[in-house]
């Protein structure tokens, strides 16, 4: 009888445990979620924010995205704004392992289209009004079309086109690519029917639309890519609801590369070297 009491006591103090757990679990303040949405039809535009065309003696294809990463992301009030006076939303871990400070690709959040980067309270976000989006990128993985001595093949590549990465081993399916080192914007690596490739791409190459070049400059070889709200983003310090960004990627023909057969497919076994792998635009839109 007396172990029967005890197992009653034990039990209750559970269940009175349990309720009081759940008396005492606060409400998640509202967030501002951020989202990546890739767009083969969006605008592909040059480094000043114009459209641009592929050039002569190039090719390029609208890659198929599996994933991507961020490594800075910021709301700016106005098209006079300094890179970083704006609100800085995120920064990405970095390591000077490599020798040079770099992005550390071993913390790097990767995440699918649609799939949140970045949730954080709207209590953190300075009150005002955000007339745009600054977005560094540091890393895509996605598939290409490829034609090997007369087959053509599906590939996947991961393109690292942050200012400088510090990566150990990467992977793509069952191709290992060991690198411990820093690789400097461009450094890229293919998977194509478990054969491993890797290259880089020329310095200045990569693309990175910004239309405030006139006003408010990015460094060279970084990758900030900038884009203009619709309408301000307003920030009021008394929301109750979350508000769901999406940056809108253009991967129109982001994929480029020399020709040296002309038949618009890209054969890295003829000598066809990659040159560009920048995105070709942002447009940031939100929901409240």
């Amino acid at each position: 009888m007396k172990i029967k009491i005890q197992a009653l006591l034990l039990l209750l103090g559970i269940i009175s445990f349990s309720c009081t757990d759940n008396d005492d679990t606060q409400p998640i303040e509202p967030q501002l979620i951020i989202k990546f949405k890739f767009d083969p039809t969006q605008a592909r535009l040059n480094n000043i924010g114009e459209p641009s065309t592929v050039p002569a003696g190039n090719a390029a294809q609208s890659p198929i995205f599996n994933s991507i990463s961020s490594h800075y992301i910021e709301l700016a009030p106005s098209a006079t704004t300094a890179l970083g006076a704006g609100k800085v939303l995120y920064r990405a871990a970095e390591t000077t392992v490599g020798g040079e400070n770099a992005i550390d690709f071993s913390k790097a959040k990767i995440v699918g289209e649609g799939e949140a980067f970045l949730s954080i309270p709207l209590s953190q976000i300075t009150a005002g009004s955000y007339e745009w989006v600054r977005c560094s990128l540091a890393y895509q993985n996605y598939n290409i079309n490829i034609l090997n001595s007369g087959v053509d093949y599906t590939g996947t590549l991961a393109s690292f086109v942050g200012f400088n990465t510090y990566i150990t081993t990467h992977s793509i399916g069952s191709a290992s690519f060991p690198v411990n080192a820093n690789k400097k914007q461009g450094y890229w690596a293919l998977n194509v029917n478990e054969i491993p490739f890797s290259g880089q791409a020329p310095e200045g190459a990569t693309t990175v639309p910004n239309p405030l070049f006139a006003t408010s400059t990015i460094p060279a070889g970084s990758c900030v890519v900038t884009g203009k709200f619709a309408e301000n983003l307003v920030i009021t310090g008394n929301e109750t609801n979350n508000i769901v960004m999406t940056l809108s990627l253009s991967i129109n023909n982001s994929f480029e590369w020399t020709e040296v057969n002309a038949d618009g497919k890209y054969e890295p076994n003829a000598g066809e070297n990659v040159v560009d792998m920048g995105l070709r635009g942002l447009i940031p839109t939100f929901v409240k």
